[in-house]
């Protein structure tokens, strides 16, 4: 493969991909693309497909039919733990944490699993990694609860150790399915502006759902309109909401 043909292979390609859930269809063919970069927002009504299209592209769920390929390499049959392998990450809309251990546990837990450190006999704070684990959880405004229990923290803090967890592992790509759901209303906007910015340092890719369109609105560079296991629509933020058929069927009002 010449150089040229590598920088256009997309990050993150599915090919006709179909699912279907009784008489429900998922995902209905779906073909599309996704270039690195790119913070790409995935939104639609309830039973639309948008979460079923992350359960595809990490492994959670195999396709009756279709392809993901992941920087041009088919990554359809692997399972979840061998697609984190490859650079694929996934944040679920409740916080998968370890909620009896700090902050920092939670972090050096991950970094045991992407180094293979399964050592029962070294305590984890001993791990050489540990100053990187810090590092990250500065990234995510969090170091000032390292040493606290994830129990006792904010839904807004549990959220973006939760996305520090998944950067350990250290991906190319992060599909989040609603980074903001459970996080108080006035705290939405500053907990997605850290989310963003660490992504942005870290050079991660996102793909994120999506109901709270001011998040869509101010944070995403692309939207995906999903509807009946469809990708309805596609464009900036600015194209996307002001659509009459999103204001119809997703949005229900215009966003101010």
């Amino acid at each position: 493969m010449t150089a040229s043909q590598t920088a256009a292979v997309p990050l993150l390609e599915t090919r006709n991909l179909t699912i279907k859930f009784g008489g429900i269809t998922a995902a209905d063919d779906v073909s599309m693309t996704i270039e690195a970069g790119r913070n790409l927002a995935i939104i639609g009504p309830n039973g639309a497909g948008k979460t079923t299209f992350l359960n595809i592209c990490t492994g959670w769920i195999k396709p009756k039919s279709g392809q993901v390929l992941f920087e041009g390499r088919d990554i359809t049959p692997l399972p979840p733990r061998k697609i984190v392998a490859r650079g694929v990450a996934r944040a679920f809309q409740i916080p998968q944490l370890f909620t009896e251990h700090t902050a920092l546990e939670n972090l050096l837990i991950a970094v045991s699993a992407r180094e293979g450190l399964r050592n029962p006999l070294r305590p984890m704070h001993r791990i050489r990694q540990r100053d990187e684990m810090m590092a990250l959880l500065e990234m995510v405004n969090c170091a000032d609860v390292a040493d606290r229990l994830v129990v006792e923290l904010s839904e807004g803090q549990r959220k973006l150790i939760d996305i520090a967890v998944a950067l350990a592992l250290k991906p190319r790509l992060l599909l989040m399915d609603e980074p903001t759901s459970g996080v108080a209303s006035s705290q939405k906007h500053e907990v997605m502006e850290i989310l963003i910015a660490a992504l942005a340092k870290a050079r991660v890719t996102s793909v994120f759902v999506e109901h709270d369109m001011g998040i869509v609105s101010r944070h995403a560079d692309e939207v995906a309109v999903w509807n009946t296991g469809r990708v309805q629509l596609r464009g900036t933020p600015a194209q996307i909401l002001a659509h009459p058929d999103v204001i119809r069927d997703v949005i229900g009002e215009e966003i101010a």
